[in-house]
């Protein structure tokens, strides 16, 4: 075993400093798991096999370097990016005057990290053990959707969580296998963890689904079956418009009336007092119709927003004859509250009663529509009728002086 315990080298610091600021200027945020701190980790892991590890000096410090600098081709592009990192190991060694032999090997290492890189030596075991350390960390699930995120982030691949923990047991238990003695002795336990991890997350997954799935059904297959809801909705849409409807004609109503009672209150203050006039007198006539058809559209507008309470009372026998309509204030508004529970209950206890009750609350309800769109449209042919004959009499009265 090695003493490792020494401070590292000066170049392989310079290349941490290197990767630092390479990455801190050059990589893209949307590497939330290839970046620094997945360098950092591969070190950690390297740092590790080393100290358990018979190691040459000179090949521990090619070891350290590689791993500083193995992932430094991502700031250029993924696909290859060894090839680059390999590249970027290469100028940094040769501006710092790296022997040849080191340079090879760092570059020799680098390229050992493609993932189905079959290694041939004990080196290129040891780095491509420490880049797949985190299969074994207790930090797995953490940085695994960091990878998901990151291949999302560069349109490479759309994981579902499903379909990335599908992905993972496939790594797991048909690609990944750890070549060092010290990994298959030291690290195999928590990666075995994490793979049941793996498969009890897909099993909680799968049961949700399939709740998910069986509640959508019985949804669908109570909703076909049962058209209770659209009943409902048909009733409450409907009795929602009614009175929409009421409202607008009231609304409308209310219009005309301020509308007119303007016209009286300045025929009263401006034209009247002035009519004893003999040079008014002329004007007698269309004040005097402008005013009559002002008072029949105020009469009529008052009429169709005029309400019609009946008398309040109804009796047991035409509650069980289904007579009397107690959804309407009209027809309860005098009876004792027992009486009135009583007859709600029975309404409540029988479910036809119930949507019966509603039909005719609604058919009353059309019925009161019908007789105040009827005086409204009255109301305003009258109005539009007092409007043209008055000004036509104004005219007339003008031109007869």
């Amino acid at each position: 075993m090695s003493e490792v315990a020494e401070k590292p080298s000066e170049l392989v610091q310079k290349a941490d400093e290197f990767v630092l600021k390479l990455f801190k200027e050059k990589l893209p945020n949307t590497f939330l798991y290839h970046n620094y701190n997945h360098t950092l980790r591969v070190v950690k892991s390297t740092k590790e096999i080393i100290e358990h590890s018979e190691i040459h000096v000179k090949d521990k410090e090619a070891l350290l370097l590689s791993a500083w600098l193995h992932d430094t081709g991502y700031v250029v592009k993924v696909d290859g990016h060894e090839e680059e990192s390999a590249r970027f190991a290469e100028e940094f060694l040769k501006e710092n005057n790296a022997d040849s032999e080191l340079i090879e090997k760092v570059k020799k290492l680098i390229l050992a990290t493609k993932f189905d890189f079959e290694t041939s030596d004990n080196l290129e075991s040891i780095l491509k053990d420490a880049d797949a350390s985190h299969f074994a960390k207790d930090y797995f699930e953490e940085t695994s959707e960091f990878l998901r995120q990151e291949l999302q982030l560069q349109g490479i691949a759309n994981y579902t969580p499903t379909e990335w923990i599908n992905e993972n047991i496939k790594m797991f238990t048909e690609q990944h296998k750890f070549h060092t003695d010290y990994a298959l002795k030291n690290w195999k336990e928590q990666k075995d963890q994490n793979l049941l991890d793996l498969l009890e997350s897909k099993k909680k997954k799968a049961k949700k689904i399939r709740k998910e799935e069986t509640k959508a059904q019985l949804k669908a297959k109570y909703k076909n079956e049962s058209p209770e809801r659209s009943i409902q909705t048909l009733y409450r849409v409907t009795l929602r418009n009614h009175i929409k409807l009421s409202d607008i004609a009231d609304t409308k109503a209310n219009i005309l009336l301020s509308v007119n009672a303007i016209i009286i209150s300045l025929a009263l203050a401006n034209i009247i007092p002035k009519l004893d006039s003999v040079t008014n007198r002329h004007l007698m006539i269309p004040t005097l119709i402008l005013v009559l058809f002002s008072v029949a559209s105020i009469i009529l507008s008052i009429m169709s927003t005029r309400p019609n309470v009946t008398s309040g009372e109804f009796t047991k026998e035409q509650v069980k004859k289904r007579e009397v309509n107690i959804l309407f204030f009209g027809n309860f508004h005098k009876m004792a509250y027992d009486q009135y529970q009583w007859a709600m209950n029975e309404i409540i206890n029988d479910k036809n009663y119930v949507y019966e009750s509603l039909t005719k609350d609604l058919y009353l309800l059309g019925v009161v529509l019908n007789r105040k769109y009827r005086l409204l449209r009255l109301t305003y042919t009258i109005f539009m009728t007092g409007i043209i004959v008055s000004v036509i009499s104004f005219v007339i009265a003008f031109w007869s002086i």
